[in-house]
């Protein structure tokens, strides 16, 4: 395959996506509605994924004590005061967005569709929590204001899933993204770099997987290590080894070699929260890690889409 840029990128980032669609840079600003999740409150599970920190992954949401609208306000005048945005994306991040009676599921997110500075609503759930009435509300929405949604497979192979307490088959992933499919919702994966046990050819496998399977978005999410979790207790007994910077650059410019060029890449790793990260702490250092995978593509001249056989 030829090689491809994308503005002064050799992927399809977040933000050239955003610029050439919507022709301006949009920020996202998280929300916590309040919710749990299936794998926390006895349906599946009471402790939910052994990643997952007390939050949710909601750690850098605004407070669920606030509506919608006002955790919107807030969000917002952090935004524009740091970046001087004109607009932002309304992201549902904390635990599972979709995990609630439709009736208050409509509230919240036409609370948000209708927010004057919101463009986008993002909405991070699982693939076994989208009922078909809920999905009738999220096509309702998306006809006045795109809706994407964002479901959190983290790797394809069973083995590593039951590790992870992920608690749902792959197969619930493709019929949730079949449905999805039908009714024009775009879809944003999320992987996990580094899980224990996760080599990088499996790592591809799961990629490769995903360049058939019809998505939208990725987002390339560094495992971290947060205290208070079960996968700190399973570092802290040496079960496993996190990646080095030097492997984790390494392994992520052969997951975008391997990327079908049309998905965009909305993340290429991720900072959690300092005071609970446990490892690997070189990623707090995020702006470092973003140049030293940009400075790595150039010098291996690898660009998304590089290793992928359209044969």
């Amino acid at each position: 395959m030829k090689r491809r840029l994308w503005g002064e990128k050799p992927y399809y980032s977040f933000d050239y996506y955003l610029k050439t669609t919507y022709g301006q840079k949009l920020y996202k600003v998280a929300l916590n509605a309040g919710m749990t999740c299936p794998n926390r409150d006895g349906t599946l599970g009471e402790r939910g994924c052994i990643f997952c920190s007390a939050k949710g992954s909601g750690d850098f949401s605004e407070s669920a004590k606030l509506s919608v609208s006002r955790q919107i306000d807030s969000g917002w005048k952090t935004v524009a005061e740091k970046f001087k945005a004109s607009s932002c994306i309304a992201y549902f991040q904390a635990f599972t967005n979709t995990y609630a009676p439709v009736s208050y599921l409509r509230k919240i997110f036409w609370d948000a569709a209708s927010h004057p500075r919101v463009k986008i609503l993002s909405i991070a759930t699982r693939p076994d929590c989208l009922e078909e009435e809920v999905l009738d509300l999220l096509e309702e929405i998306n006809r006045v204001k795109p809706v994407w949604i964002e479901l959190g497979l983290q790797t394809i192979h069973e083995d590593t899933a039951k590790l992870i307490r992920r608690m749902y088959p792959l197969s619930t992933f493709e019929d949730c993204v079949t449905r999805l499919k039908r009714r024009g919702i775009p879809i944003i994966v999320h992987t996990i770099t580094g899980l224990p046990g996760e080599s990088l050819s499996r790592m591809l496998e799961t990629i490769h997987y995903l360049n058939s399977a019809g998505i939208q978005g990725i987002k390339l999410q560094l495992l971290h290590v947060l205290e208070g979790t079960d996968l700190a207790e399973l570092y802290r007994r040496s079960f496993f080894p996190v990646l080095s910077l030097e492997e984790y650059v390494s392994t992520t410019g052969s997951l975008i070699a391997h990327l079908d060029p049309s998905i965009v890449i909305h993340r290429l790793t991720g900072d959690g929260p300092s005071d609970s990260l446990l490892a690997p702490r070189w990623s707090t250092k995020k702006r470092h890690v973003l140049n030293q995978i940009h400075s790595y593509l150039k010098q291996q001249d690898i660009w998304q889409g590089k290793e992928v056989d359209h044969g």
